[in-house]
């Protein structure tokens, strides 16, 4: 389980307390603006501690370099960026299990998965240890970067995996007029952004033709689609909405759907949750 390697201890004040891999670190979280601290005493123990508004991390102690995660499957390195993430986001442990549920390491050609805006890659070697062949598009290279030395730290350097500097609604775009195809396709968009060539990016206005785009790269009776996000302008009910109204809801019955939506909630050790996003899983198989 991840909970013996991350830990949210506490929250509120517009931050939280975590345990990385036995390291306490105190950094900002908009989800808790308004909360209390349950344990105020316990920020004491914090060894490294982000300041938002001077963009850098103070630790009273050294990162250790070589920082890990087990993410059952898989390891992930955890190290503090100037944003003050720390390389992954224990936040999406259910829906890397929900990635690796189907493991397909037996098929002599394993299907193709595509993993958009992949940040650092958890998900894209979830997939990979599933035995997915994945596509891992995100505009920023350092990130890009930050994907290949994961796998390299799992000893998958010849692993099926394209590691791709582009602009995910493009690249999406272009995998449409190729002809291409995925069993799987993984979104984690920003509520906002730009692309590498200044494009700006608004999930509540750009995510629509991108997922009708992802649609276009699937068999619609054979696929699993994962949509995650952040912003109070895109619900998990209006991503539903526009799933049940697209061509997959029309399968004629010859595929099971699945279809599950939630917010992705992290309990500190008081039992508080932590709103942490919402999710969206759409799964269809052919009926047996």
């Amino acid at each position: 389980m991840l909970q013996d390697r991350y830990r949210l201890i506490d929250f509120g004040d517009g931050r939280k307390l975590e345990s990385i891999a036995g390291r306490v670190i105190d950094r900002p979280s908009p989800a808790a603006v308004g909360r209390q601290r349950e344990s105020p005493r316990l920020w004491t123990q914090a060894e490294s501690r982000f300041d938002a508004q001077a963009k850098r991390w103070h630790h009273r102690s050294s990162w250790p370099e070589d920082l890990t995660v087990d993410c059952d499957g898989f390891r992930m390195p955890a190290r503090p960026t100037p944003f003050g993430h720390i390389g992954l986001f224990p936040e999406q442990y259910a829906n890397w299990k929900w990635l690796r549920a189907t493991s397909i390491k037996s098929l002599a050609d394993p299907p193709a998965a595509l993993n958009l805006f992949g940040y650092t890659g958890a998900s894209t070697l979830a997939l990979a240890a599933a035995g997915y062949r994945v596509a891992h598009v995100d505009a920023a290279k350092p990130n890009v970067q930050s994907t290949r030395q994961a796998a390299e730290l799992n000893g998958w350097q010849d692993a099926p995996i394209r590691y791709l500097v582009d602009d995910a609604a493009k690249f999406a775009a272009r995998e449409v007029r190729r002809g291409n195809g995925y069993d799987t396709i993984v979104l984690d968009p920003p509520a906002y952004g730009h692309s590498p060539q200044g494009k700006s990016w608004r999930l509540q206005r750009d995510l629509w033709p991108l997922l009708d785009d992802c649609l276009k790269l699937v068999d619609s009776e054979n696929f699993r689609l994962l949509v995650t996000g952040h912003s109070p302008d895109v619900s998990p009910a209006d991503v539903v909405g526009f799933l049940s109204n697209h061509r997959v809801s029309r399968l004629h019955g010859s595929s099971h759907r699945q279809l599950e939506s939630g917010r992705s909630q992290i309990p500190d050790q008081a039992g508080r949750k932590l709103d942490a996003g919402f999710y969206v899983r759409l799964q269809c198989r052919p009926v047996a």
